[in-house]
This record gives C-alpha cells, structure tokens and sequence, in this order.
C-alpha cells in the first residue's frame, strides 16, 4: 500500500515543466503578434487605414423583367429572301429560280438509295471524301477547301469569320438577293455599288468604296440576275488594286455554264492572291438544288477558320454522297452544261430579233430590264403559262428551262411587245 504524499514531488516537477513550456508559448505569440502589430502598422502609414468591416444591407430582389424578347435591330432590318415563284395548280413552266431541268444524273438515285438506311447516323463532319475529291478536281490541297450547306451557307460562314459589328462589306447591285441577308446577319454594314449600264460589275466604282472598315468584298461571275461575267484581266487589276487585307469572295455559282473564253476561273488566281475566296455549288450544272451542296476555296488559313464556324454536321449524309456519284459522271454533266448552253443561245438569238435589249448572258438565265413594267410582264407571263422571277422596278430573270418552255418564252415575249 503506497503511503500518502509519496508522489508529489514527481507531480510537482511536472507541474513545473509545463508551466514554463506555456511561457514560452506565450512569448512566441506575443512576438508574433507585436510583429503583426509593426506590419499594420507601417501598412497603415503607407496605404492608409484598412477599411473597416461592416455587415453589407442585404440587396433589394430585383424587378422582375417584362415584356417580351427583341430581336437585334440588324436582324428586324432585314430583307426578306424572295425565292422564285411557284405554281398555283395550272399546268406552267418553272422558270423563276434557275434550276437545272434535267433529270437526275446516272446513279444518282441509285447511290442516295445505298444510304437511307444510314439515316440514323450523324454525317462525316468534315465531308472527309468529298472535300478530297473536290481538292483533286481542282488541283488544290485538301485544306483549302471546306463544304457546307449550299454556298449560301457557306457564304454565311465566310462573314462570321471574317467580320463583325462596325466592320463594311462591299457588294454589287442587283446582286443576288442573300447578300444583303447575309451581311445584315454578320452585324456588319453593305455597302452597295451600282451596276454599269449592262448589268456588269464596275470594278472601279468597287475598288473606290474601300474604307479602313471593309473587310470583305463580294464579287459574282455570273452575275445573277443579270448574267456578265468577269474577265481575268479585269480580276487581276481588281485584285492588285484592293488592300491585302480585304477579303474578295468570288461567287461561282454558275461558272460551269460559261462560254466566254476569257472569263475568269477563280481558281487560276488563288496562288497569286491568298485573299481570293471561291464560292461554288452542286445546285446548278449538277442538279442537287434539293439537297443543299456548297463549298469554298481559299488559303488554308481562311478555310480553317471558315471550318471553325460551319454548323457542326451541316454536309448531310444523302448530300455528301449525292456529290460523290455526280462527280463520277463529268462527262453527263458537260453534255447537260452544252445543250443547255445552245438552248440559251438559241433563246437570246430569237428574244433579241424581236427588238430585247439582253445583256451578254453567261449562266443558265438572261435579264430583261422591264423597269416599272416587270409586274405587268411577270402577272402576263403567269397568265400564259410562265413563271418568271421579277426584280419589282428593275427587271426580269428568266431561266433557260426545257425545250418546250423554251419556245413558250420566246413566242410570250414576241407577243408582249406587240
């Protein structure tokens, strides 16, 4: 049995020990925080006292917003596309949206057949095969060229690319009617420049309206509606005269039905001028207006970036293929392009003994300028049989269509003249 007491003096020199220990502690913090004092202190002299903290009052709920969703002014400005007229039930020829007439090529049906049942599954995104097979054909490299859902879209990916708010864009007129949507879409400003007296580009009046804000100028040979094309020389002098910096898209969407022998072929010009953008389509001399085909040319550099804003998917898969098979059959196509091109010149030889004034015509369409009688043409012509496509106040489009229409235009505008 221990006896009382006999521990304490152990206890006690423990007691001892920590108590010191706890001096010290007690030392360290009080250094550490005359330290912290000095730091505040010389932080005060030099910055100023520390703001004080208070309890921020809690914010009142915000309003709750009514109304209801606006659209951006650009895009309540814009004008509405006019697509070609349709008919009304009466038997009558299409003639108002440049569509090819033919039949679809060889094995076209038989290739878009092979793919229905894939239907279920996304597109190759990049249109691998096609775009290399377009690069082939062209003679450029596979990343100069990038497709998209019919050159109309693909234009629309050239500007979110290219431009933005405050930024002009430059174009002919009458052009064709998308440019002003697409424009007006991208938030940048058009910049109009007038036609010369037969409906071509004034390139001199183009290369004058160059501002430090231009960004792209836009350029189409043929030219629709009116029909002129460019020539090379006058491109190459354009091109020379128009800061490097300024984007200039050449829409080709009708080049296959060119005859003129010193027209321009975009594609000649890309080595030379790297900020040359080609437009061109499968809708016109290859007859896939239904299934939305486009692409564009250019330097590598723009051509990523146009990538970069393309709709994911946007090449579908029937219309990926579709390109694929007509491309197989150039030879078709050219004979189609050659009967159609003899047919326009029959046309404009018969229209313009009559007394037309007919602008040189090099896609598959010829323009009448009408002025303030183009409704009365186009409602006459409807009334015969004839849908046409009127330009209100300025003029007529008429497309080259089947034989038989043919001969129905060319009798309708005898007649209306008399």
């Amino acid at each position: 049995m221990t006896k009382p007491g006999k521990n304490e003096p152990m206890l006690a020199r423990k007691d001892a020990r920590a108590a010191e220990k706890g001096a010290r502690t007690a030392q360290r913090e009080a250094k550490h925080a005359s330290k912290a004092a000095e730091v505040a202190a010389k932080a005060s002299r030099q910055y100023g006292a520390a703001p004080a903290v208070v309890n921020p009052t809690p914010a009142e709920p915000p309003t709750r917003r009514t109304g209801k969703p606006r659209l951006r002014p650009a895009v309540a400005a814009l004008p509405a596309y006019v697509p070609g007229a349709r008919g009304d039930g009466r038997p009558m020829w299409k003639l108002s949206s440049n569509e090819n007439p033919n039949p679809p090529l060889t094995g076209l049906l038989a290739a878009l057949s092979d793919q229905l049942a894939e239907v279920n599954r996304y597109p190759d995104m990049y249109a691998t095969e096609l775009t290399e097979a377009l690069a082939g054909r062209l003679g450029v490299a596979r990343e100069q060229v990038v497709t998209g859902n019919g050159s109309v879209a693909v234009l629309a990916h050239v500007l979110t690319a290219l431009v933005q708010e405050g930024d002009e864009v430059i174009y002919p007129w009458r052009s064709f009617e998308a440019y002003p949507i697409a424009v007006g879409s991208s938030g940048a400003a058009s910049v109009r420049v007038p036609l010369t007296a037969d409906g071509r580009h004034d390139l001199g009046a183009l290369a004058a309206a160059v501002t430090p804000q231009t960004k792209v100028v836009i350029l189409c040979s043929p030219n629709n509606p009116t029909g002129p094309s460019l020539t090379e020389e006058e491109l190459r002098e354009f091109l020379a005269a128009v800061p490097s910096d300024v984007a200039v898209v050449l829409d080709e969407a009708y080049r296959e039905y060119v005859d003129e022998a010193k027209a321009v072929d975009g594609v000649d010009l890309l080595p030379a001028f790297p900020n040359l953008l080609l437009l061109r389509t499968f809708s016109k001399a290859y007859g896939l207006a239904g299934l939305r085909v486009g692409y564009a040319v250019g330097a590598p550099k723009l051509v990523a970036g146009i990538r970069a804003c393309s709709t994911a998917f946007g090449t579908n898969t029937l219309a990926q293929h579709a390109a694929l098979a007509v491309l197989k059959r150039e030879d078709e196509v050219r004979e189609r392009v050659a009967a159609t091109v003899a047919e326009r010149q029959r046309v404009l030889a018969g229209v313009r003994a009559q007394g037309w004034d007919v602008p040189a015509a090099d896609g598959n369409f010829f323009w009448l300028a009408t002025g303030e009688a183009t409704g009365r043409l186009v409602a006459d012509a409807a009334d015969a049989g004839l849908l046409l496509r009127g330009f209100a106040g300025e003029g007529v489009r008429i497309t080259i269509g089947e034989t038989d229409a043919n001969d129905a235009v060319i009798e309708f505008l005898g007649d209306w003249r008399r």
